[in-house]
C-alpha cells in the first residue's frame, strides 16, 4: 500500500496542468491541516462533448490528492445563461448529464462512490439561498455583473435580466456547498475574481480558485458544443471519430492552437503517465513518450507527423469512449438522449406538432457554414468578373472558391479579410476553375446591385463554425445534395434586418462571438 501524499505532493496534483491558481498560500495552508474540499460546476446545456474528459482528468487528480469533491449539475444556470436549456426540456438535460458524466468518470476509472453529486435546484430555490440572491443584488453594480459574465454567459445583442444573475449564483455556490475551492476553466476567471470581491461583502470567507487552460477545439478554437466541427460527441461512431481527427487542424510541426496535442496533454498523458505513437515499422515503429515536453518536442521537430498522431489519438480516445457508448446503448438512454436533445422542428415534450413546424430535412443546421479567412485573391483567367480565391477554414489545406465579385468588391478589400463561407455545396468548375464553397454576401434589393460579403465578428478564428440562433445542435450534411435544393429552400427566409445583422426567419446568424453582419445593406438579400 503506498503512503499517504504529503501536502507538498497533494499541491502538485491538484495544481499539475492548471493555467492559473488564485489563492496559493490559502491552499497549501489547507492541505497541511487537513483535506480540500472542492466543486465543479456544469451547466446542463449542450451535449457534453470529448474536452469534458479534461475536467474529468483534473477530477482524477483531487481524488489522488485526498480532496473531497462535489459536482454541481447547475441546471438553474442553464436556463439563467438565455434559456440555453428551455424550462420543459431542463429536466431531461440533468438527467443526461449525470447519466453521461457519471459514464465518463468511471471510463477513466474513477471511483464514483468518493463523489458527492447534487443538482442546483436541490438548494437555489430555498428561502435562505433566495435572500442571499436579493442581497447580493442590492451590493452588486450592473457593471460588475455584466462584467464577470462576459467569457460565459451567451452573449447577445440584447441582454437578458437573468445573464446578470448568473454570476451572483456562482459565487453563492460556494458558500452553500461548503467549499473551500472552485474548480472551472480560465474562461471563468471573471467570475471567480467577482466572488472574491463580493462574498466578503456578505459575511462570507473568500475561496480558493483554480483555472484549467482552455483546450483547443478541432479547429483550433474553443471546443464548443455549439461547433459540430471542433468537437467529437461522447456517442459518436467509431468511423465519426475517424473522420472528425481526419478533419483536426494538426498542421506538421505546429504546436500552437493543436486541438490533437492539447487532448494528449490535458486528458491521455494524465491518465496514463504515457502515451503510445503507433507508426509501421518503415517509419521507425511505435514509439512511447513518458513526458508529454517530449512528444511536443518530436512533433515540433516534425519527427512526429500529424497522421501518426491523429491515428495514435483515435484507437486510445475511442477505449475512453467505448464503455460510453455501450453504457447509452440501451433503450431507456437512448429514449432520454432523443428527448433531451429532440431535433430542431420537432415537437418539444408535452407539445404537438403543428402545420408550421419546419419539416425536418429543411433546418439550417445542415448547412456547414464556417469563417474563413482570404489568403489570396485573383482574377479569373478566363473571366473578368470572376475572382479565385484561397480562402483558410481551419482546414490542413486553404479551399479555392470562385465567387462574382470582381464589379462589387475591390481586391484589396478582399485580401486577409474574414467572410462566410458555405462549405457543404457539392464541388463545381466555374469557367474551368473547381470552386470549394461559396462566399455569402449581403445583396441590395433595388438597382443599382450592390453586394457585401458578410462579416463575422471581430476576433473570430478560420474555421470557426457559423450557426443560425436555435439551431445549433445538429452536425451539418458532409455534402449537400444539388437535387434536393437544401440551400435555396433556406435561402429564400435569408435576409439582413434593419441592424445590418444577417438572419433566417428572424433568427440570427452567429459564432460563439456574436452577430454575423453586414455593412450597410439594410433588408437586403443574402446569396
Amino acid at each position: 500500500m503506498e503512503p499517504a501524499p504529503g501536502p507538498q505532493e497533494k499541491y502538485q496534483l491538484i495544481t499539475r496542468n492548471l493555467q492559473e491558481v488564485l489563492g496559493e498560500d490559502k491552499l497549501m495552508a489547507i492541505l497541511k491541516e487537513r483535506e480540500l474540499k472542492i466543486y465543479w460546476g456544469t451547466a446542463t446545456t449542450g451535449k457534453p462533448h470529448v474536452a469534458y474528459f479534461v475536467p474529468m482528468s483534473k477530477i482524477a487528480d483531487f481524488l489522488k490528492a485526498g480532496c473531497e469533491v462535489t459536482i454541481l449539475f447547475a441546471d438553474l444556470h442553464a436556463y439563467l445563461d438565455n434559456m440555453k436549456a428551455p424550462w420543459e426540456l431542463l429536466e431531461l438535460r440533468t438527467r443526461y448529464y449525470e447519466h453521461v458524466i457519471k459514464a465518463m468518470l468511471e471510463s477513466i476509472g474513477v471511483p464514483l462512490d468518493k463523489l458527492k453529486f447534487i443538482r442546483g435546484t436541490d438548494y437555489q430555490l430555498s428561502k435562505e439561498y433566495t435572500l442571499d440572491v436579493y442581497r447580493l443584488s442590492s451590493v452588486v453594480t450592473q457593471h460588475d455583473a455584466k462584467k464577470a459574465g462576459a467569457e460565459v454567459v451567451k452573449q447577445v445583442e440584447h441582454p437578458l435580466l437573468s445573464g446578470l444573475l448568473y454570476p451572483g449564483l456562482q459565487a453563492l455556490d460556494e458558500e452553500y456547498l461548503k467549499v473551500d475551492a472552485q474548480f472551472g476553466g480560465v474562461d471563468q476567471r471573471k467570475i471567480f475574481t467577482f466572488a472574491e470581491k463580493y462574498l466578503p461583502s456578505l459575511g462570507y470567507a473568500k475561496r480558493v480558485h483554480l483555472m484549467n487552460p482552455m483546450v483547443p477545439g478541432l479547429t483550433g478554437s474553443k471546443m464548443s458544443s455549439s461547433e459540430e466541427d471542433s468537437k467529437i460527441d461522447l456517442l459518436d461512431r467509431k468511423e465519426d471519430v475517424k473522420k472528425k481527427l481526419k478533419k483536426a487542424f494538426c498542421e506538421p510541426g505546429n504546436v500552437e492552437n493543436n486541438g490533437v496535442l492539447s487532448f494528449i496533454k490535458h486528458v491521455l498523458f494524465p491518465l496514463k503517465s504515457e502515451f503510445v505513437v503507433l507508426r509501421e515499422e518503415k517509419w521507425g515503429g511505435n514509439k512511447t513518450y513518458t513526458a508529454y515536453e517530449a512528444l511536443e518536442k518530436d512533433f515540433a521537430e516534425q519527427v512526429v507527423h500529424p497522421g501518426d498522431l491523429k491515428n495514435s489519438v483515435e484507437v486510445a480516445l475511442n477505449k475512453l469512449l467505448d464503455p460510453i457508448r455501450e453504457k447509452f446503448n440501451c433503450p431507456e438512454l437512448k429514449k432520454l438522449s432523443s428527448a433531451a436533445y429532440p431535433t430542431p422542428g420537432k415537437a418539444k415534450p408535452g407539445e404537438k406538432g403543428t402545420k408550421n413546424s419546419e419539416p425536418e430535412d429543411v433546418v439550417p443546421s445542415r448547412l456547414d457554414m464556417r469563417v474563413g479567412k482570404v489568403i489570396s485573391v485573383e482574377k479569373h483567367p478566363d473571366a473578368d468578373s470572376l475572382y479565385v480565391e484561397r480562402i483558410d477554414v481551419g482546414e490542413a489545406e486553404p479551399r479555392t472558391v470562385v465567387s462574382g465579385l470582381v464589379h462589387f468588391v475591390p481586391k484589396e478589400q478582399l485580401q486577409d479579410r474574414l467572410v462566410v463561407l458555405l462549405c457543404n455545396l457539392k464541388p463545381q468548375k466555374m469557367r474551368g476553375v473547381e470552386s470549394q464553397g461559396m462566399v455569402l454576401c449581403a445583396s441590395s434589393v433595388g438597382e443599382p446591385r450592390q453586394v457585401e460579403p458578410l462579416d463575422p465578428p471581430a476576433g473570430c478564428c478560420a474555421g470557426e463554425r457559423v450557426y443560425v440562433e436555435g439551431y445549433e445542435g445538429r452536425e451539418p450534411d458532409e455534402e449537400l445534395k444539388p437535387k434536393k435544393k437544401v440551400f435555396e429552400k433556406l435561402q429564400a427566409d435569408f435576409h439582413i434586418s434593419e441592424d445590418c445583422v444577417a438572419q433566417w426567419k428572424q433568427r440570427n446568424f452567429l459564432t460563439k462571438l456574436g452577430t454575423v453582419s453586414c455593412k450597410s445593406l439594410k433588408g437586403g438579400s443574402i446569396s
